[in-house]
């Protein structure tokens, strides 16, 4: 009995055992409780042995922490003090600087002035010479006033007496210069982005030329570049003539904005011409312009035909005998083919062959007034539509750029302008026209008129 509740209290624990060391109680299976009792009594020393160098480990580990914080703490004890020696030795430091400036005001006296003017009067230089047309035969002087400037501004730094000589002499050489023309060999670059070597005319500082008379510029980066639009012919050949020249008297076109950066010279060739002006107003202006060419070629016909008209029919006054080839005569014709006709019915007959002439001399008059009239309107149409194509651009882009909606405005009043030059003429060749039609007119019935006296009495 007592072996049997033993056997049941040893199956116990060695289920919980099994539990806690799975892995030594899976290596071998128990056969008799001899071999149970001794698996036990291994594994309880295996865990001992386990924990014995487990905890060993941590008393190690702890021992080491502890020797970390307390080299760290000895590291920030020691930077603290560091701390306070560099404070105290930069509130040093500061006492030494306010006394060293107190030092260098006190020996610079009115020298302080001076180095001002002369800060002032390198930076004046500096932005003359960037834009300088000298500078581009003598390059590299802003390079040296910025070092300069920079040098004065900085205060524990003074000019030497060669750096002021030298702002002395570039003074000089801008004056200088200003009033020499001069040719020297530079890099010009092209329109189309090409480099190449050539000869410039440098006239003072107003204007760089070549030796076959392309304008040049020079802009802030130090690149000589071609016009991409030239000015007027004569101004190229006065240019070409200055170039090839070597002493008296040329003319020669000057840019008074040179100097400044040839703002003049830009603001002209960037002018559109008259026929980019034209082109500006599209298809309403193309419109408008073969209105007005067919207005003028009808003008110089019938006025062509007039004048032959007239020739013939003062021809005719001349004549005794009427001529079928001129009005005048075809309505004397009606006289000499009635001579007996009463005067009531030889003056229809008369006011008839002078209706018949009318139209034709009149012919295309109404023409010439219909065009007048209508080609202002068509100017009107195109510049609604220019305006609306304006304000839409305005409405996607904005109107930050006030020079693209001006000159969205300017080519939409291009219509406007070529009808108004459309109409002006019209009206006075159809009032130049008009008249010699109402004189030949008007001889007609003067001589219908007699005609019907003459006969009258007569009879």
């Amino acid at each position: 009995m007592n072996t049997r509740k033993l056997f049941k209290k040893v199956a116990v624990f060695g289920a919980a055992l099994a539990l806690a060391s799975s892995a030594v109680m899976a290596q071998d299976k128990a056969v008799t409780l001899d071999d149970l009792l001794k698996q036990v009594q291994d594994g309880s020393y295996a865990e001992a042995k386990e924990n014995k160098a487990r905890e060993a480990r941590f008393k190690k580990e702890k021992a080491k922490q502890a020797q970390t914080l307390a080299n760290a703490k000895a590291q920030r004890t020691k930077l603290e003090r560091l701390s306070v020696q560099k404070e105290q030795q930069f509130e040093a430091n500061e006492i030494k600087v306010v006394d060293a400036q107190k030092r260098l005001k006190e020996r610079l006296g009115t020298l302080s002035e001076l180095f001002g003017h002369l800060t002032s009067a390198a930076g004046d230089m500096r932005s003359n010479f960037e834009v300088s047309r000298v500078s581009a035969q003598y390059p590299g002087r802003e390079e040296f006033l910025d070092g300069l400037v920079a040098k004065m501004t900085n205060s524990d730094q003074l000019p030497s007496i060669d750096e002021i000589e030298r702002l002395w002499f570039e003074l000089q050489r801008e004056m200088t210069e200003s009033g020499r023309i001069t040719t020297f060999a530079a890099t010009v670059v092209t329109p189309n982005g090409d480099q190449i070597e050539a000869d410039v005319l440098r006239v003072g500082s107003f204007n760089l030329v070549t030796t076959d008379g392309k304008y040049l510029t020079y802009g802030s980066n130090g690149v000589i570049e071609e016009l991409p639009r030239q000015p007027d012919g004569r101004y190229l050949s006065w240019a070409s003539d200055a170039s090839s020249a070597t002493d008296g008297l040329q003319s020669f076109g000057i840019d008074p904005t040179g100097p400044t950066g040839g703002s003049l010279l830009s603001a002209l060739i960037g002018t559109p011409t008259l026929e980019e002006r034209w082109h500006q107003g599209g298809y309403v202006g193309y419109a408008i312009t073969a209105v007005g060419v067919v207005a003028i070629l009808l003008a110089i016909w019938r006025m062509i035909v007039l004048i032959g008209m007239s020739s013939k029919v003062s021809s005719q006054l001349k004549s005794d005998k009427a001529n079928p080839n001129n009005p005048l005569g075809r309505v004397l014709m009606v006289h000499e083919e009635n001579p007996s006709m009463d005067s009531e019915t030889l003056e229809l007959k008369l006011s008839e062959a002078v209706l018949k002439e009318i139209p034709a001399i009149e012919s295309y008059l109404n023409g010439l007034k219909i065009i007048a009239a209508v080609a202002p309107l068509m100017g009107l149409l195109g510049t609604v539509t220019g305006m609306i194509i304006t304000f839409q651009a305005i409405t996607i882009f904005g109107a930050g750029d006030p020079k693209a909606m001006a000159g969205g405005i300017s080519g939409a009043l291009i219509t406007t302008v070529l009808g108004l030059l459309v109409a002006i003429p019209t009206v006075l060749m159809h009032t130049i026209v008009a008249a010699r039609a109402k004189s030949i007119i008007h001889v007609l019935e003067e001589q219908s008129t007699g005609i019907i006296a003459e006969h009258t009495t007569k009879a």
